[in-house]
């Protein structure tokens, strides 16, 4: 298919001129507008359309087709739409179509457009066309010299096929119309940036109040926060205070007690000083005298008074004087404890031996000293003095 490289406007130009069907081809990605394309460019189609259409492939994606869609809705991609001179469809194949179906449908579309002359019906309608351009409610866009145009009419009235060229027909009544949409869009957006501009001084107006209510609610709340720490802090000192106080007195008290207790025990201590010193007082008075019982070998024994610093040499001699020659000689001992006085102790006094304030000594004739124990057994089983 030889599709034609212009634009809308060109192709409509060139479809009146040759008095042909204009067929506009709306494809996109998909697997369906490849089919349709490639029936299109197939030999028997392009043979077919090649005397009595000017087709374009119009992406559905483009500005074209937006400016398309808006005269002649475009429901389904791909579509194939059929317009005669009249502007109206004359067929509309939505979705892809196999090579023959699609040639059955050319050769209908060119059976009906051959009955109707281009030429006598453009003349007949040119000032229909001027009246209905000026009444009707159009929307032109001209983004460049060589603008697209674009008409959006009633949907219960048809699209006259010369309207479209009423473009390049009255330049300057399609020009003023432009002037006057522009300056309507001038003045529209001047409104709406007006709008804007006082929607958003109204914003900063409430997010301003907004903020002062906040940081009134701030300032009340930290004074409230305030007031309490301070609550809190004279409460902390009264309870301290208190604290304190108990303290103070439980310490007086303790004081108290501790002392009383003091005063006690050194009471007690002073007492107890006294009668250590009565006792040690009767204690020196009862050691300056050692009350001595000499036991003798037969089981009699015999007492005598001695002063404390008396030597036991003198309490020896004593005993020897009382006892005579009966035992010969004769050692002296201690039971509990046991002891035998050396010739050392002989020289100590009756203090340093610890024979006060009485004592009992034992008098061993010599050659029984062997040992205390055996001794002692004599004692008992000879009370006579007959030891054998």
């Amino acid at each position: 298919m030889r599709w034609f490289e212009g634009s809308i406007p060109a192709a409509i130009a060139a479809a009146k001129e040759r008095r042909c069907v204009f067929v506009v081809v709306i494809t996109g990605s998909d697997e369906q507008s490849t089919q349709l394309v490639c029936s299109w460019e197939t030999d028997s189609v392009c043979e077919a359309a090649q005397d009595c259409c000017v087709a374009i492939r119009v992406d559905a994606e483009s500005e074209a087709c937006v400016q398309f869609s808006q005269i002649y809705p475009v429901v389904c991609v791909p579509s194939s739409f059929f317009i005669g001179e009249s502007g109206v469809p004359l067929e509309v194949i939505a979705g892809s179509v196999t090579e023959d179906e699609l040639q059955r449908r050319i050769s209908r579309v060119t059976q009906v457009n051959t009955h109707t002359h281009m030429h006598t019906h453009f003349l007949s309608h040119t000032h229909t066309c001027t009246h209905t351009f000026s009444h009707t409610h159009t929307h032109l866009v001209t983004p460049a010299a060589s603008s697209v145009f674009v008409c959006n009419v009633h949907q219960d009235k048809a699209l006259s096929f010369n309207l479209i060229c009423c473009y390049f027909l009255f330049p300057c009544r399609i020009t003023k119309k432009l002037e006057e949409r522009r300056e309507q869009k001038k003045q529209a957006e001047e409104e709406l940036k007006k709008e804007v501009e006082r929607r958003k001084t109204g914003k900063e107006m409430l997010d301003f109040k907004k903020k002062q209510e906040e940081e009134k609610t701030k300032r009340l709340l930290e004074e409230r926060s305030r007031e309490k720490a301070e609550e809190r802090a004279a409460r902390e000192r009264v309870k301290q205070q208190i604290a304190l106080d108990r303290a103070d007195r439980a310490a007086r008290y303790a004081q108290s007690q501790v002392d009383a207790e003091t005063a006690r025990i050194a009471a007690l201590q002073a007492r107890a000083t006294e009668q250590e010193a009565r006792r040690d007082a009767a204690q020196r008075e009862r050691s300056a005298f050692a009350r001595i019982q000499f036991r003798l070998p037969d089981g009699s024994s015999f007492t005598n008074q001695f002063p404390s610093q008396t030597c036991l040499q003198e309490a020896r001699q004593f005993a020897a004087q009382e006892v005579g020659n009966r035992y010969g000689q004769f050692s002296l001992a201690t039971m509990f404890p046991r002891r035998e006085f050396t010739a050392e102790d002989l020289q100590k006094s009756l203090l340093e031996l610890e024979l006060t304030p009485s004592a009992s000594i034992v008098l061993l004739p010599v050659r029984h000293t062997h040992t205390l124990s055996h001794t002692h057994t004599c004692l008992v089983c000879y009370p006579c003095g007959d030891i054998p």
